[in-house]
């Protein structure tokens, strides 16, 4: 006879637990898969995705060229030819990063999935127009991370490598870089990005739970502001060019999550004065 499935109110916390477990599983599982591929595609992954940004020829570095000087700034960017080697001094390093590499990968590309199973965790414990109003939350939520995963890519991560791989405190100092020190770089960039570009889900949530409201952030905007510039000053070389690409996004998404955190009190005022309505 087949097993009943329990209903959230019936499940115990073991029962809980152990429903999460399974989501944890099949989306480890998924990312394992997708970073299987990608360790078979060891050339593109590496020779063009990772070691994109260090090539003089890197699609974005005419753009920074053009803002430079747009800006009055020196032109560092207008010259990018590599002032640095990669190199490799353990005999397992570059199997390591090629394994690590590909996990990385498997959880960027399978970010949705991953959600997919989060979100099929908690949706069952909320209200029906609660998920409703949520349907296009795995779609946002990944459009906002793929969108910062590029922001990373093609901005910050070019950045970084122009800049640090060519900064030099002595003649004397030879620039030859680990290859986990490269790959770093450019994870630290991407998932970085991918992350603070969730911002606005972020505000969505707390705004529902009733930690945030618009006049909080409106209130609190000087410092946003201070706080964005200190991150774009850690996930970027310490130029103002650089800090000022990464740090007008930022904002940008700071006001959006301002927008939404007001559409969801209003969409919330708006059932309650249904509920008074029906109540009377």
């Amino acid at each position: 006879m087949a097993k009943m499935k329990k209903t959230p109110n019936e499940m115990s916390f073991l029962d809980h637990l152990e429903e999460l477990r399974w989501h944890l599983i099949r989306s480890t599982l998924a990312v394992v898969i997708i970073g299987g591929v990608a360790f078979l595609m060891k050339g593109f992954i590496f020779d063009t995705v990772i070691f994109g940004p260090m090539m003089p020829d890197f699609p974005t570095y005419h753009v920074f060229c053009d803002f430079s000087k747009l800006l009055g700034f020196s032109e560092a960017f207008c010259n990018t030819e590599p002032e640095f080697t990669v190199q490799s001094r353990q005999m397992s390093e570059q199997f390591s990063a090629h394994i690590w590499t590909s996990i990385w990968a498997g959880f960027i590309i399978g970010f949705p999935y991953v959600l997919y199973e989060m979100w099929k965790f908690i949706a069952p414990g909320l209200y029906d127009n609660e998920r409703q109003n949520a349907r296009g939350f795995i779609f946002i939520a990944s459009f906002l991370f793929f969108t910062g995963v590029l922001f990373g890519y093609y901005v910050v991560a070019p950045l970084s490598i122009n800049f640090l791989g060519g900064y030099s405190i002595s003649d004397s100092v030879v620039r030859e870089i680990d290859l986990v020190s490269y790959i770093s770089t450019v994870r630290a960039a991407v998932i970085a990005c991918g992350l603070i570009f969730e911002l606005p889900i972020i505000i969505f949530f707390l705004t529902k739970i009733g930690l945030v409201t618009p006049e909080i952030l409106r209130k609190y905007r000087k410092i946003a502001l201070v706080v964005v510039l200190i991150i774009s000053a850690v996930i970027t070389p310490p130029d103002v060019a650089s800090q000022i690409i990464v740090a007008v996004p930022i904002l940008i998404l700071y006001q959006i999550s301002i927008y939404i955190s007001k559409v969801v009190l209003r969409r919330e005022a708006k059932k309650n004065q249904k509920k008074n309505v029906k109540s009377s």
